[in-house]
């Protein structure tokens, strides 16, 4: 994995004036090697995490002279040595031995098609000298991110939101329907939209191509479909049988695709321990890594105790780190600062910290986010499931705050209920029989992608450690949407990956709650967490900048730990990480 960047000029040509802020602004993406290329009217940039092909041959920006095409990327395709020797065969001649060169020869044989050869995540720009059109496309589940903005003058793209308004020339004007969501959503805002109007992301599963005549176009390549009734797996040996064999495919692709060691962040959960269990099989020296904090009078603050089995079981080289308050107090804005959005997740600065301390051991890990949304694993699919098809209680358990208490919330004009009118259009595209069948597409393509994926590469490329997702597969996913709902949700969901585990795992990680990465001083905030709190939601800034009502603030910082988000979020913590991402990213 690494981090691009890149400017296409319509009117003037390129300089190298400023282009530096942007490519600074992505070096924690790749320290082994940044590098840029300025020509006409296109700036690329690329700072390189090496991971396959050590070799300098592989550098970016990559570029074909025959072809006239430049290109920069981050990710990894997973098949390139399949891809490979297709090209091989067809008289392509390679001079390295890594994915960067099977990509753009990919694009060059195929054009946008060679997007749906591809397993793999990735982000990715691809400039056309003799058109002057720059193409850009995104994973399917978007686990790279791929920001971009345009103007009369310039079409800028980067890995990061940061990257874009390093030059400081874009106006940053807040969009009251991203922030209607944001505070929704926990925290998400789908693409392609941001919370600043001129700012978006290219969605997932899509590709976009701008012109030397401004002419922008953005196009699907592939799209997760709704499963009619009548073509729903129903038995269950089937379903365990095809859903293990793909995740062990989908961990297999992923450890074997590098040139470095590779590890498993260890949660102690279900998920991350399956995937210890799976690839311990088949990489008998896996690194496992597992973190935890300071236990509250209320929550304990680590899972240890089922980690502590699964290390145990599978005998893994691991390593395990207890993190103080006060360490996690001083990260914060450090961890704030890695954000390209803000989130509100409390488990945010966790991934942060850990990152840091297992970057300093592999630059490869593998970690479970997925695997809720695609397998059915949230309390909340149980209770709209039992509802059968009343879309009118969804809001009751999924939303962080209605329509009114945002309105109560915000010093902004709204003139709909943009999250409820969103949804009601995402429904309506994925077309779905069932509201179960609506909400777990709606997750796995518009929740996972800007709340769990979003938040594990941000805080692990904050220190240069690559996060592979094999939930995220794409046919492990289009695998599972195949399952009737009925053979999901039985043990109070996923149940199709606890009958994979009943033979691997001990049962007190099989049976277990669900829970979320513990976080107990961010989800009960008191002490020198509240003062932390209270500083931020008092200060200038935060009053100048007028976003929050501030009777409803007052209300929050009396009773702390008293307003609560229908999954169980710490509604102060959201006004307040919001309020310092813009304070450390913005100000």
């Amino acid at each position: 994995m690494c981090g691009i960047v890149g400017e296409y000029l319509f009117k003037n040509n390129c300089c190298n004036q400023d282009n530096e802020l942007m490519l600074n602004k992505i070096k924690s993406r790749g320290p082994n090697y940044s590098g840029f290329i300025t020509k006409d009217h296109i700036f690329l940039g690329h700072s390189r995490l090496s991971i396959i092909d050590l070799s300098n041959a592989s550098n970016q920006p990559f570029e074909d002279q025959e072809a006239k095409l430049s290109m920069v990327y981050n990710g990894c395709i997973y098949n390139y040595k399949e891809l490979r020797n297709k090209l091989v065969k067809k008289g392509y001649v390679f001079k390295t031995s890594g994915d960067t060169e099977v990509v753009l020869k990919s694009y060059i044989e195929w054009g946008h098609e060679c997007l749906k050869r591809f397993e793999g995540d990735f982000a990715l720009a691809i400039w056309n000298s003799k058109k002057r059109s720059l193409f850009l496309a995104r994973d399917r589940f978007g686990v790279k991110p791929l920001y971009f903005s345009n103007s009369n003058n310039f079409f800028r793209f980067g890995s990061s939101l940061q990257s874009i308004i390093a030059k400081k020339d874009i106006d940053l004007e807040l969009d009251p329907k991203s922030l209607h969501m944001h505070f929704s959503l926990h925290a998400v805002v789908p693409a392609p939209n941001t919370i600043f109007k001129n700012i978006k992301k290219v969605p997932p599963g899509h590709y976009l191509i701008i012109n030397k005549d401004k002419k922008l176009s953005i196009n699907q390549y592939w799209k997760l479909d709704a499963t009619r009734e009548s073509n729903y797996i129903t038995d269950e040996q089937e379903a365990v049988s095809i859903t293990k064999d793909l995740l062990i495919n989908s961990i297999e692709k992923r450890l074997s695709a590098s040139d470095i060691d590779v590890g498993v962040l260890l949660s102690g959960g279900l998920d991350s321990s399956l995937i210890v269990a799976l690839a311990k099989e088949r990489f008998p020296n896996l690194k496992t890594y597992s973190i935890g904090f300071e236990d509250d009078e209320e929550e304990k603050g680590s899972e240890f105790f089922y980690s502590d089995q699964v290390v145990k079981k599978f005998k893994t080289n691991h390593k395990k780190f207890i993190i103080d308050n006060d360490s996690v107090l001083s990260k914060l804005p450090e961890a704030v600062r890695a954000m390209s959005e803000p989130m509100v997740a409390q488990d945010a600065v966790a991934f942060y910290m850990l990152s840091e301390l297992v970057s300093k051991d592999v630059k490869v890990i593998l970690s479970g986010q997925g695997a809720d949304e695609g397998f059915a694993g949230y309390f909340w699919y149980k209770k709209m499931y039992l509802e059968l098809n009343n879309h009118n209680n969804f809001s009751k358990h999924y939303l962080d705050r209605s329509d009114k208490e945002i309105k109560e919330f915000l010093n902004l004009q709204f003139e709909n209920n943009y999250t409820s009118k969103m949804i009601e259009e995402k429904f309506k595209a994925i077309d779905s029989e069932s509201l179960i069948g609506n909400v777990l597409n709606f997750d796995i393509t518009t929740l996972v992608v800007d709340d769990p994926v979003k938040r594990v590469d941000n805080m692990t490329m904050a220190w240069g450690l690559e996060a592979r997702v094999p939930f995220l597969d794409h046919k492990l996913i289009e695998a599972s949407f195949k399952i009737h709902p009925d053979l999901h949700l039985k043990r109070n969901g996923k149940n199709i990956l606890k009958s994979i585990c009943d033979d691997l795992l001990p049962n007190d990680v099989i049976t277990r709650k669900k829970g979320y990465f513990p976080m107990p001083a961010l989800k009960y905030i008191r002490g020198e967490y509240y003062d932390f709190v209270y500083d931020i939601l008092s200060s200038s800034k935060c009053y100048n900048r007028d976003l929050y009502n501030r009777d409803y603030i007052e209300k929050l910082l009396e009773k702390p730990n008293d307003y609560k988000t229908a999954i169980d979020g710490n509604k102060l913590w959201h006004a307040a990480a919001t309020e310092l991402w813009f304070q450390e990213n913005l100000d």
